[in-house]
């Protein structure tokens, strides 16, 4: 058994509030699949449960301990944003090779009188407003610049709906301040989160703070993600609040306590997408372990999704297999596929990459909202892609893709970590792709680079654990 040592960040999230990084800075060749893939990749927490848990556990009535969550520069943003409201989160050691658990100790009262970076973390500058909005002081919001450009008008105008004093001089967007009271009255609240579920999430996860509650109305025609508003709804069951939703669109939830719990967070399986669609690229199959049987991860629709484009899935015990046969480096004509990913838009950059690189056309719907995500993910990846000698045009609501020969050249990532990923899918096929910010993978995923590269560099079966100083191979 070989261990590798991969390059451990330069310092840790959770002892100075300094925000983790990954990778090394400057261009990244892609590694080119040499060979047929014999994988097994167990990854670590999801981003997505991680902070809501988080969230929930700073408003509860009692400690709680998160066990395996992620180690990332998002979360990271979470809880250094949560200890300046006057949560104490502790590190303690977990179990399992995944780095430390977390133990979350809320406070007594919530205080301002702080500012909070955000980051490119939607789930920070959305989930947290709200919770903020329930302590005493100011509060003040900023973030990467990047960030300043996604939506936020929604959660300010709720917020003052709500009739809280936020101040954003009328842009909608970061930086802006609340002040907050200690209390927040709550009641109805209409709100267009046609750009987000965050915003909805948001709002669900401190409702049973509020004094009334809230019942919560989306006035828009669309609203993407949905599962992520279920697992939100999940999140708060679990910690015993009752979310009631009457009819599509309308959410009720009660004052209540929230209990403090301990929870086992899922491996992140949006992470794991990059790795899936590994097998359709370089053949041969990737095994994922840890998937869980019931979720309600987004990333879970990756097991119906990849056979639209030729794979073949199996599930053994809890390890999700996804065969690619010879795969495309190994002579595969991949057909192309017609998928509306309104319930997933995350999955779009790796699907999309996918596509590129199949033999027949497709067409990726569902996903105009993609555009106020870290970066406009539409038109990067169209530019990308385009930019290697390929055919993608954007549509009001998603992207058609006309698969052509790519030739390699600079693949921008947009400071998003998954346009980072979708280069990395284009170079295991396509010689010469160079990454110019692979780093940017830390939002998620520090250890992408690493084990990417064992991913292609072992002939033999790789099993990838990452823990906070180890890859075991």
């Amino acid at each position: 058994m070989l261990v590798s040592k991969y390059s451990e960040p330069e310092f840790s999230p959770y002892d100075d509030g300094t925000l983790v990084t990954g990778g090394d800075p400057g261009p990244w060749p892609a590694p080119v699949a040499e060979r047929e893939l014999a994988a097994s990749v167990r990854l670590p927490g999801s981003k997505s449960l991680t902070n809501r848990e988080l969230v929930l556990s700073a408003l509860a009535t009692g400690p709680s301990l998160l066990r395996a969550p992620l180690h990332s520069r998002d979360t990271a943003l979470m809880i250094e944003a949560l200890r300046s409201l006057g949560t104490e989160i502790e590190d303690v050691p977990g179990e399992g090779g995944y780095g430390s658990d977390l133990r979350i100790t809320p406070a007594e009262e919530l205080l301002g009188g702080t500012s909070i970076e955000c980051g490119l973390a939607g789930t920070v500058m959305r989930f947290l407003p709200p919770l903020a909005a329930l302590a005493l002081g100011p509060v003040a919001f900023d973030g990467d610049e990047s960030a300043r450009r996604r939506p936020m008008r929604t959660t300010i105008e709720a917020l003052r709906d709500l009739g809280v004093d936020v101040n954003d001089d009328g842009r909608g967007v970061l930086p802006f301040s609340l002040y907050g009271t200690g209390t927040v009255e709550g009641g109805d609240l209409s709100i267009d989160a046609s750009a987000s579920s965050q915003f909805v999430s948001g709002l669900l996860l401190a409702a049973p703070r509020f004094t009334r509650g809230l019942t919560l109305r989306h006035t828009g025609d669309t609203l993407p993600s949905m599962p992520h508003i279920e697992m939100t709804i999940a999140t708060l069951a679990a910690r015993g609040v009752v979310v009631e939703s009457p009819e599509p669109g309308v959410w009720v939830v009660p004052p209540a306590e929230i209990r403090g719990i301990e929870v086992d967070i899922e491996p992140d399986l949006s992470n794991a997408a990059p790795f899936l669609v590994a097998a359709l690229v370089a053949g041969g199959t990737v095994s994922i372990g840890g998937w869980p049987w019931s979720t309600t991860q987004v990333g879970a629709h990756l097991e119906t999704l990849l056979p639209l484009f030729g794979a073949t899935t199996s599930r053994h015990g809890d390890t999700l297999v996804v065969d690619g046969g010879e795969g495309i480096r190994g002579g595969a004509q991949l057909p192309g596929a017609d998928i509306d990913l309104s319930i997933g838009g995350e999955l779009a950059p790796a699907i999309v990459a996918l596509a590129a690189l199949a033999s027949g056309p497709s067409r990726i719907t569902g996903i105009g909202h993609l555009r106020g995500h870290e970066t406009d993910r539409l038109a990067a990846l169209a530019a990308e892609i385009n930019g290697l000698g390929g055919d993608v045009t954007e549509l009001d609501d998603g992207l058609a893709i006309t698969p052509r020969p790519l030739h390699g050249g600079e693949w921008k990532a947009y400071e998003d970590h998954r346009m980072a990923t979708a280069g990395a899918i284009v170079g295991l096929a396509v010689e010469g792709v160079v990454v110019d910010d692979i780093a940017t993978t830390a939002k998620t995923l520090p250890q992408f680079p690493q084990l990417w590269a064992d991913l292609v560099r072992d002939p033999d079966e790789v099993i990838m654990t990452i823990t906070t100083d180890t890859i075991v191979l």
